[in-house]
């Protein structure tokens, strides 16, 4: 139970009027849950998935609504179910051309940030750099240090991450295409689309 009449299809601080999404995958919702989404924490349904039992979000100010149900398998239509934004997120650019073909140099690489218990959001790869994201600042300083050691480091903080979230998002090409147009006036650093189907960032 939450003061919203589910899980809504954009942050209304944002996107005005948004619309309840009535029907997501556990996957998807915790893919919502994890980029920004405030009405559910990621942990809340790990009970629930591991069970398959479903989830209902719903309004304690309107229990009539019929609110967002989450389910291993959810009837909709079309694949995208919603958006997500995640603020102040600093970019890693990690570049070296002398080492990044090297074996065990992304094991080093993501060593750094297991030794700082620092997770990682978003991962890009090109043939001589590796940019990561990262929302947790406090240890970014040390792990900077640790990965100059082998490597060049620039941190671009105060970055967002906006996500697209859907199953099968890949039977739909044009979802994607059209998420890019619409953010045809904001600086992209990194754009990313995961081999689940239900994420794109």
């Amino acid at each position: 139970w939450t003061d919203v009449d589910g899980m809504l299809t954009a942050d209304p601080r944002v996107v005005p009027s948004p619309r309840v999404v009535p029907q997501l995958s556990f996957a998807e919702a915790s893919e919502l849950a994890y980029f920004g989404a405030k009405v559910l924490h990621p942990a809340t349904i790990l009970p629930a998935v591991s069970k398959n039992i479903p989830v209902r979000i719903l309004n304690s100010k309107a229990p009539a609504n019929p609110g967002t149900r989450i389910t291993a398998e959810p009837r909709r239509d079309g694949h995208l179910a919603a958006l997500a934004c995640k603020r102040d997120v600093t970019v890693v650019d990690i570049t070296s051309t002398r080492m990044f073909m090297a074996h065990g140099f992304l094991r080093r690489l993501f060593e750094v940030f297991e030794r700082h218990k620092t997770a990682v959001d978003v991962v890009t790869t090109s043939e001589v750099s590796v940019s990561v994201t990262v929302d947790d600042p406090k240890r970014l300083e040390a792990i900077a240090r640790d990965l100059q050691g082998f490597a060049e480091v620039e941190l671009e903080p105060k970055m967002a991450i906006v996500s697209v979230v859907g199953d099968r998002l890949h039977d739909d090409p044009g979802v994607f295409a059209r998420a890019i147009v619409a953010l045809d006036k904001i600086p992209l650093r990194l754009v990313s689309q995961r081999s689940e189907e239900h994420t794109s960032e």
